[in-house]
């Protein structure tokens, strides 16, 4: 007799490798670390909107780390676990999208310096990149909610 349940919701093992939302897991986890590293590479001043901008990157990263060896190891299998995916993306995107706007309101703010040394120029350079990094962040976990959304959906 079948069961109506869905036995096997989410991907486990290699197979999140070739599972749409969850191809986003490795370059999540690249291009968080990428803005970790840009950020904590600088002068960090102010210190308050950037240390929520290192706050965001480093549990970003951890959590997407942790998350994505639970669904390697396949202990995702309960049926809690589409609704979580869904939750911590979407908090995911709104920590990114508010670090995302702190960074650029600051690099624009430093950028209007009317004179750079050759290191703060270096470090306008970095947050620039930084900025671009966090959005792309934000674009990645953005996509992978609204897939894993689908997903839980049909689940």
């Amino acid at each position: 007799m079948a069961s109506t349940t869905s036995g096997d919701v989410l991907p486990t093992g290699c197979r999140i490798f070739t599972s749409v939302p969850d191809l986003f897991f490795l370059p999540e986890f690249v291009i968080g670390g990428l803005v970790w590293i840009l950020v904590a590479s600088t002068r960090v001043m102010p210190e308050n909107p950037l240390g929520w901008v290192m706050f965001v990157s480093v549990f970003c990263f951890v959590f997407t780390t942790l998350w994505f060896f639970i669904f390697i190891c396949g202990a995702n299998q309960s049926s809690v676990w589409p609704s979580l995916d869904v939750g911590y993306h979407f908090i995911a995107v709104v920590f990114y999208l508010s670090a995302s706007v702190d960074l650029a309101y600051i690099t624009v703010v430093w950028g209007q310096v009317s004179f750079l040394s050759p290191a703060d120029l270096k470090n306008f350079r970095l947050d620039i990149a930084a900025v671009v990094m966090s959005f792309v962040a934000t674009l990645l976990y953005f996509l992978h909610a609204i897939f894993s959304a689908i997903r839980w959906k049909r689940s």
